[in-house]
């Protein structure tokens, strides 16, 4: 998120925004209790991966599975990704960029070698990539922020933008 804002000019921090990670959609319960939803002065936001909709949902709406109308999660200032936030950097990259960002990190040796194992050989090269970034601890983090980084301002995706937009 901290990648997203500088990419396009902004600093949540000066803008008293605040980044906590809450540890996944499972938490939302707790976030919500911890920190409220629009109570004093704050405004709750985040973005949800596809299949953690419900999650987010039943904190959100009371026991739902789904949204009570149609945008109601964008409306509480919640955006969904496609598939995760993940797949939504290696599609606004492409397979070419995300392997420039991992040789410009020193793991796309690593990379080809995992391609090569069994169980990833005849995957098409995106789910190796999405895979390959959550294999290790602390990968999808520190990746996170340099695929963002690798970013065109105009192409950061969607929900990425959506979520900077509603807290600033």
């Amino acid at each position: 998120m901290l990648a997203a804002a500088a990419l396009l000019g902004h600093d949540l921090a000066a803008a008293g925004v605040g980044v906590i990670p809450i540890g996944g959609a499972m938490a939302i319960r707790r976030a919500v209790a911890e920190h409220g939803l629009g109570g004093a002065g704050l405004r709750l936001a985040g973005l949800i991966d596809i299949g953690e909709v419900r999650h987010v949902c039943r904190a959100l709406f009371g026991g739902a599975d789904v949204e009570p109308y149609p945008g109601a999660l964008a409306s509480a200032g919640f955006f969904v990704c496609d598939r995760d936030l993940e797949d939504e950097l290696i599609r606004a990259l492409g397979i070419e960029g995300v392997e420039a960002v991992l040789t410009e990190h020193g793991d796309l040796d690593r990379f080809r070698k995992f391609q090569h194992q069994p169980a990833h050989r005849h995957e098409p090269v995106t789910d190796q990539l999405h895979r390959f970034l959550g294999t290790t601890a602390g990968r999808k983090i520190s990746y996170g922020t340099h695929l963002v980084e690798a970013l065109a301002p105009e192409t950061l995706p969607a929900p990425l933008r959506s979520v900077l937009e509603h807290v600033l």
